[in-house]
């Protein structure tokens, strides 16, 4: 093979392509190759959109995602059996673009789904959430039932 011939970024993809072919598609359905151009293909890295932080205090658990030029018209958070949906779109250029006009694109566009497990419960009624600036503001209030509890022990 020619040294200079070699294409590290598509031998990358032909040999995640293979692992996916020989161990089964579904164990790697949330990894992706980062310059892939698959990031908003349902089962693929649409898992991995938005980037999230997750923290939690004694009342609260937050969800900080980066999520830049959203449609907020599409945004939609549920929160179910201690899990909690979002989803939204980011749209794609307007049509008076004309494609020979873009000299670089990497910022994928389209629908996206992303859902992520609680470790404890929450009051469904009491979240809120916030989008400024790209970042958008999730708060999800505990449950009474999973808050922790202070027992009084009693010394006989």
């Amino acid at each position: 093979m020619n040294l200079f011939s070699f294409d590290f970024l598509s031998e990358m993809e032909r040999m995640r392509r293979e692992i996916d072919r020989v161990l089964g598609e579904d164990r790697f359905s949330s990894w992706t190759f980062p310059f892939s151009r698959i990031s908003f293909l349902p089962g693929r890295a649409s898992r991995a959109y938005p980037l999230m932080n997750i923290s939690e205090d004694g009342d609260n658990i937050y969800i900080d995602a980066l999520a830049p030029g959203l449609e907020t018209e599409t945004l939609n958070i549920s929160v179910a059996n201690n899990q909690v949906v979002i989803a939204g779109e980011k749209k794609a250029l307007p049509k008076e673009v004309k494609p020979e006009s873009i000299h670089r694109s990497e910022r994928s566009t389209g629908k996206f789904v992303r859902s992520m497990s609680l470790s404890v419960g929450v009051d469904a009624e009491k979240v809120h959430a916030n989008y400024k600036d790209g970042l958008l503001q999730v708060i999800l209030p505990k449950s009474e039932a999973t808050k922790p509890k202070q027992v009084q022990v009693r010394v006989d």
